[in-house]
């Protein structure tokens, strides 16, 4: 059980200032002042966490930064990391501020475009001196610290709630991949904009203002400014080249339009000779509606009866975990390669660049009702 913490007494100078903060615009102030003089009043920590529904962890950091900083207490931190002032110094950041706007290529990385994996290998703070040498957080960086050096891998830091994830995904995948006659599948919905350009990017100086020109459609035009589209990355065997598959989808992404593209997936998967597909997707909430439920316990009742056809069975990702879908990254270089930067494309012109960028054939849109669940 921890000690019960009250605040420091309080003076008449900071009293005044805690009961003029009530009156504060900022909510932050109001909550700091109210619970402070609370525990001024004798009021314990736990009595306030009821009274807020939390634990009475915050409350007593309130007491605590009072202590620490003083009425300063009342007025929010900045939200800004300090990691990069520990690491380097002020010339330090001027040169990782250059690096930033030079291409990857002329230290070793195969490509120009300037992902977070390749910039790590461009710089990286060189090693201490002396084995072991640690550096002080308090006392600023150590000798040698602080100095980029080119060509070098940065370590990645671990994340502890990346590798669970990824292992079940794993998990849910290897069954799939070991039968001679399963599918692996991973569904994600994307939008191809006609008037919202891709970002792009560029070497350029430091200072240079780039301009980027607005497209703006007709006013009488009927059509869309973006068009939905289903994706659908297949996976048959290990041995097989994966491919993709998409369908577009008049408005936005349903229930019903979600069923129809299932139904037509599943086609084509037994023409090729499948009789089962292990599909990988989100939580949206089509894909956790009844109605698509409902449809696939439809689909796999007469197949596990002996009909013709390929089971489905669906694995949702962790929640908030987009990394986790080999589809993702696949969307972005595709809107990159369709778009025009000084020309408002059409809608079938649009269309008919995203299947031929991915290799499929066109297909009918599908239809959504009215009403759907």
């Amino acid at each position: 059980m921890q000690t019960p913490l009250f605040v420091r007494p309080l003076t008449a100078d900071a009293r005044a200032t805690l009961e003029t903060g009530l009156r504060s615009p900022s909510a932050f102030t109001v909550r700091r002042c109210q619970r402070l003089l609370a525990s001024a009043a004798g009021q314990p920590t736990t009595a306030m966490a009821g009274s807020l529904r939390c634990t009475d962890q915050p409350v007593r950091n309130v007491i605590h930064a009072f202590h620490h900083r003083g009425l300063a207490g009342l007025q929010p931190l900045s939200s800004r990391p300090h990691t990069t002032s520990t690491i380097f110094d002020a010339g330090a950041c001027e040169a990782l501020r250059a690096l930033l706007h030079q291409s990857p290529r002329p230290f070793g990385q195969p490509t120009s475009q300037g992902t977070r994996a390749r910039r790590r290998g461009q710089f990286r703070p060189r090693p201490h001196a002396a084995a072991g040498q640690r550096r002080n957080p308090s006392t600023g960086p150590a000798s040698g610290a602080g100095v980029l050096e080119a060509g070098h891998a940065w370590d990645d830091q671990p994340r502890s709630g990346l590798a669970p994830q990824k292992k079940r995904r794993d998990r849910l995948s290897q069954p799939a991949m070991a039968h001679p006659t399963w599918a692996l599948g991973f569904e994600d919905e994307g939008w191809w904009r006609r008037l919202a350009q891709p970002e792009q990017h560029g070497w350029t100086d430091a200072k240079a203002t780039q301009k980027v020109q607005a497209l703006t459609p007709p006013a009488a035009e009927p059509a869309p400014k973006a068009l939905a589209c289903s994706g659908w990355l297949v996976r048959p065997q290990p041995q097989q080249e994966e491919h993709m598959w998409l369908r577009c989808v008049p408005g936005r992404p349903g229930s019903a339009a979600t069923i129809a593209c299932l139904a037509w997936c599943c086609a084509q998967l037994a023409a090729q000779g499948f009789t089962a597909w292990l599909l990988i997707w989100d939580n949206a909430s089509w894909h956790r509606s009844q109605a698509v439920r409902h449809g696939i316990r439809q689909h796999n009742q007469p197949v596990k009866r002996g009909a013709v056809g390929g089971r489905v069975v669906v694995c949702p990702w962790p929640s908030n975990s987009p990394w986790l879908n080999p589809i993702e990254p696949k969307w972005v270089p595709g809107k990159r390669a369709v778009s025009e930067p000084d020309r408002r494309l059409s809608a079938d012109e649009l269309e008919a660049r995203g299947y031929a960028y991915d290799g499929c054939e066109g297909e009918a849109h599908l239809v959504m009702p009215k009403k759907v669940a």
